[in-house]
């Protein structure tokens, strides 16, 4: 009895021995049995032959092998879903159903996968839809900033001159005076001197940041629907990209200041006791608590900040209230901190490195051509004038223009890879793209983690 997975199902193959109604001449026998067919062995004569059993089953229990009817016999039925279902040269032979190349057999998903290697997951867009690695993600962001650059440069640069343009218009009427900061590397000056340095030095970097923080969250936003539908494999204008984003954009504001007065507060409250203790007892001694604990302010900052990192997104493509966006985007990092943290840190450090190439020859022209020089500008015996506000700024936005995109698509790729690792967002992500059969085949592994 042959039962093989594979090539029958089990209990379908008869026992050797002769087949029922097989015809052919028969040989007389010596009159102590029935008559054997020439073709199968018999009694044996002498007694020390094989014997055949005197029960046998009924006929309705036997099968006839394949290729082998005979005369009047109806083909057996097709083999029905099992080990095989199939063989060459059966009935469902090399590419029928339950073959080696048809549904159900060594060809088909799941089967062939033992031996070639899983099947490589689809990708209709610029990602493949399953849990991705850390270079799958930055190459992501480049990929839909190089197919789509239409849209997402003139995204990027119309977010980077409204910014720049605040930025300029600030620094030029309010901060352009640098003597004021010589405090700060004057021994010899007062504590008011440096109080008054210390506050011009943070009010003014605040200013930018603040402004640079809104620019590139609402940069964020209106990439975010540019890279969803690169996912998909879908282009999208930057007219489509703001209808997306408009209903959202309220909201989206509210979550940036309720950030933004979270981590003032994280680091700000810490530095009261240290201000106090500076104040009506030991001056060294409250600058030292107040440094301490707006240090100990800035740690929890940058802890909050990764855990509610992927806010923006899911607040876009989720169409999420604020607090709900910040409880989606800890529940997607929670477990994930450190390698969120590292995937950001990492397109920070590539956004920042291709900037700053962009940015430092538009500062040494305008260090160049304003009124003192570089000497002046290194220095700091002078003011900074309009020709280097306006020429550094224009090296700020085309700066601007290509680290936008980046960081925005790394963090809208987090976002998808993580609803991929734990809610299976990839299924949806294929039937939007209208991939068939996705899900039937083992997924290609990930490279990296």
């Amino acid at each position: 009895m042959n039962d093989t997975p594979g090539w029958a199902s089990p209990g379908s193959a008869p026992p050797d021995g002769p087949e029922p109604g097989a015809s052919g001449p028969t040989e007389p026998t010596d009159g102590s049995g029935p008559a054997q067919p020439a073709d199968q062995p018999g009694t044996d004569p002498s007694g020390t032959g094989p014997q055949w059993s005197k029960e046998q089953p009924p006929a309705a229990q036997w099968s006839a092998p394949t290729g082998a009817q005979g005369p009047g016999q109806a083909p057996p039925p097709p083999p029905g879903p099992g080990w095989g279902g199939g063989h060459p040269g059966g009935p469902a032979g090399p590419g029928g159903p339950g073959g080696y190349g048809g549904p159900g057999g060594y060809g088909a998903p799941g089967w062939g996968a033992g031996w070639g290697g899983p099947p490589p997951a689809a990708k209709p867009g610029v990602i493949p839809l399953r849990p991705l690695g850390v270079g799958e993600i930055l190459d992501g962001a480049v990929s839909t900033m190089r197919t789509y650059w239409r849209t997402v440069l003139g995204i990027s640069l119309t977010v980077a001159v409204v910014m720049q343009t605040i930025v300029v218009l600030v620094q030029g009427f309010a901060f352009s005076d640098l003597t004021s900061t010589n405090a700060l590397d004057d021994p010899n000056a007062s504590a008011s001197e440096v109080t008054r340095a210390m506050s011009e030095a943070f009010l003014s970097t605040g200013v930018v940041y603040l402004v640079a923080l809104i620019g590139t969250v609402i940069a964020t936003a209106l990439l975010t629907a540019v890279t969803s539908r690169a996912v998909l494999g879908k282009p999208v204008t930057a007219t489509e990209a703001w209808r997306d984003a408009r209903p959202q954009v309220l909201r989206l504001f509210g979550l940036i200041c309720l950030l933004i007065l979270m981590a003032i507060a994280l680091i700000g409250i810490p530095t009261v006791p240290g201000i106090i203790v500076a104040v009506t007892a030991s001056q060294d001694g409250g600058i030292a608590l107040a440094v301490i604990g707006g240090l100990a302010g800035c740690v929890v900052t940058l802890w909050l900040a990764i855990r509610f990192s992927l806010a923006s997104p899911a607040l876009m493509l989720e169409k999420q209230g604020i607090v709900k966006s910040m409880s989606r985007s800890a529940k997607l990092v929670r477990g994930s901190w450190w390698r969120i943290f590292g995937i950001q840190l990492l397109a920070q450090i590539i956004a920042s490195i291709l900037s700053s190439i962009l940015v430092i020859p538009f500062a040494f022209i305008a260090g160049v051509l304003s009124g003192d020089g570089l000497s002046g500008l290194v220095n700091g015996t002078g003011d900074v004038g309009w020709t280097f506000l306006v020429i550094s700024g224009l090296g700020a936005v085309i700066g601007r223009m290509i680290s936008f995109p980046i960081t925005a698509g790394v963090t809208v790729l987090l976002y998808i890879d993580q609803r991929i690792r734990r809610e299976a967002l990839d299924l949806d992500l294929a039937r939007a793209a209208g991939v068939q059969d996705y899900g039937t085949a083992a997924s290609g592994p990930t490279p990296g983690s």
